[in-house]
């Protein structure tokens, strides 16, 4: 495989869960990764998570967005000042509202700002021109998934995973000739994953998170709940689709008579029993699942889905892959390819009529 006009470039990501930003390297031509870098963490301070919560939901103009913001410029700016050596940046910021059939998308951080700040060349603004044309701007990963089919040697169907606030399944034939090919991939989200649960945890415990789904596993699930909850029509909209951090949020206020431990696993259960009804949109069944996202790491959460789903499910670890950095890399991926007008996202992907690369590019001064 030729590495001419492989670049180190740098992504970010600071998903739906709002825990923090992740930062990775990649070695990549946009079509193939030849090798992962460092990789860094910067969590969010409980003030930071409630200035950026109180955006939640706020258009551009929206009395929050501007603190928010400046949250996430100065926490990106932080965290990506300690690295050397790469070439691009790609800078997804934090998604504030999302709504494609109606007012569009809004992630909030301004890519130029960090071009300046760090002198570093800036994609930004992923998922706007997609919405534009019609698609769902979401989800944004697929393209960097079948690079990571094909880096790891699938030859059979297989699904990625991610497991953030929301969950998105993506399908890949990694025997199509590329991402753009027809039938190559399938991708959507399934429903909400973590968002609800932790918003559970923060309303009644006051924590971030159900910490190794150790709440969740002294609770029973409430099965007639959880079926009442895949009735929604959402669920059995083909794809592509794609939900708001939000979209559900309303599921902690039904679970009200329920107690903390029960609750929590009628969410966790949710959350599996949304990506096992996914799999009847899949074009062909696959033998292995990989999990990437905050998800993975809860104990409780991967014993539903492993109890609803009768196919192999791992931890993407075991393909030698970070699943803490997979969302990061993934933006880096794409800055390349959007610097080298190709394709990031399609109808197969986003629903989006036609192929498109979104993106700004900021350059700093010079």
């Amino acid at each position: 495989m030729r590495k001419e006009g492989a670049l180190w470039a740098l992504g970010a990501m600071s998903g739906t869960s709002l825990d923090g930003v992740d930062a990775a390297m990649i070695k990549t031509d946009g079509h193939a990764v030849f090798a992962f870098g460092p990789s860094a963490y910067r969590p969010y301070a409980p003030e930071e998570q409630a200035t950026l919560r109180a955006a939640l939901g706020q258009w551009q103009g929206g009395p929050e967005v501007a603190a928010a913001s400046e949250v996430v410029e100065n926490a990106h700016a932080e965290v990506l000042a300690r690295f050397t050596g790469a070439e691009v940046l790609g800078f997804h910021g934090q998604t504030l509202a999302h709504d494609p059939a109606g007012q569009g998308t809004h992630q909030c951080g301004n890519g130029a700002v960090l071009a300046q700040v760090l002198g570093l060349t800036t994609v930004w603004d992923f998922r706007s021109s997609d919405v534009t044309i019609g698609g769902q701007g979401a989800p944004l990963a697929p393209f960097y998934h079948y690079a990571l089919a094909r880096h790891i040697n699938a030859t059979e169907p297989l699904a990625f995973l991610n497991l953030g606030g929301v969950g998105n399944l993506t399908w890949i034939d990694p025997t199509a000739p590329g991402p753009e090919s027809p039938g190559a991939l399938l991708a959507f989200d399934t429903g909400p994953a973590n968002a609800p649960l932790n918003d559970l945890m923060l309303t009644r415990r006051g924590l971030p998170r159900d910490e190794g789904g150790a709440l969740a596993a002294q609770g029973e699930v409430d099965e007639a709940f959880v079926a009442t909850v895949l009735k929604d029509p959402w669920f059995d909209h083909p794809p592509p689709k794609s939900l708001d951090r939000n979209d559900f949020h309303g599921l902690i206020d039904r679970l009200e008579m329920l107690s903390d431990e029960d609750a929590a696993a009628t969410l966790t259960a949710i959350a599996a029993a949304s990506v096992a009804a996914a799999q009847i949109h899949f074009p062909s069944p696959v033998k292995r699942i990989l999990v990437t996202g905050g998800g993975r790491h809860n104990p409780t959460m991967m014993a539903e889905l492993r109890r609803r789903i009768p196919v192999q499910i791992d931890p993407v670890e075991e393909v030698g892959l970070d699943g803490d950095m997979l969302e990061a890399q993934a933006f880096a991926f794409l800055a390349v390819r959007v610097l080298r007008r190709m394709a990031t996202s399609g109808p197969d992907t986003t629903g989006a009529p036609a192929l498109v690369g979104g993106g700004q590019i900021s350059r700093p001064d010079p």
